[in-house]
């Protein structure tokens, strides 16, 4: 389902290591919502690996938000390569912290670049991707007679996760795909002029799911 209201994060977090010329790269994926969950990874991260000459980062939301650090790394050897694969992913809600043992064997500027950029991408191709839809949450109420014109509607636009009320009226809750949501709001606000249905409200509420 392209459009606005669909993205990939990851799938899983991983763990991938490598040894280039003596030096152990550790590259470690997870996904994070917001810069706290990115905070509280890095914080356990940098703890499980205490001992490391370097812990680099980088990580991307779905808000458009990204950083990167080199953590003592030459400028722009580490931290910014992380985030490059991280975008050639199209991934986001994803950090990626690229853990380095020093070997004794410098690796040069262009070397650095390619360890911490192929070590992030190959962690990044173990993580896979989901797809996922953000949704809007609409209420419905209507008569029974309206049950199979607004089934009909919910099920162009794409809703989701709809729960049915049969009282003396029929109440229907449901999430349906932002792009979609202008599309629903036209059709209920014409039903409801026609009195088809009785009322409606979109609650602002999100939900988001996997999309098959």
């Amino acid at each position: 389902m392209p459009g606005t209201n669909v993205y990939r994060e990851p799938e899983k977090s991983v763990t991938f290591e490598e040894k280039i010329k003596r030096s152990v790269f550790i590259a470690n994926v997870s996904v994070c919502h917001d810069e706290e969950e990115a905070r509280n990874f890095l914080t356990f991260t940098a703890s499980k690996y205490r001992d490391a000459t370097h812990n680099c980062r980088a990580y991307v939301l779905g808000n458009g938000s990204e950083y990167y650090s080199d953590d003592g790394e030459p400028s722009g050897t580490a931290g910014r390569p992380i985030l490059n694969a991280i975008k050639r992913s199209g991934l986001v809600n994803v950090i990626v912290i690229v853990t380095r043992y020093f070997g004794g064997i410098k690796l040069g500027v262009r070397g650095l670049i390619d360890a911490y950029g192929d070590t992030a991408e190959k962690a990044l191709n173990m993580a896979g991707s989901v797809e996922r839809v953000i949704t809007s949450a609409f209420k419905i109420s209507m008569g029974y007679n309206a049950v199979g014109n607004v089934t009909r509607l919910l099920e162009a636009c794409g809703a989701v996760n709809l729960s049915w009320n049969y009282t003396e009226n029929v109440n229907v809750i449901c999430y349906v795909p932002v792009d979609f949501c202008e599309r629903l709001s036209n059709e209920l606000n014409e039903l409801k002029a026609r009195n088809i249905i009785f009322e409606w409200e979109n609650e602002n509420s999100f939900l988001e799911f996997n999309e098959k």
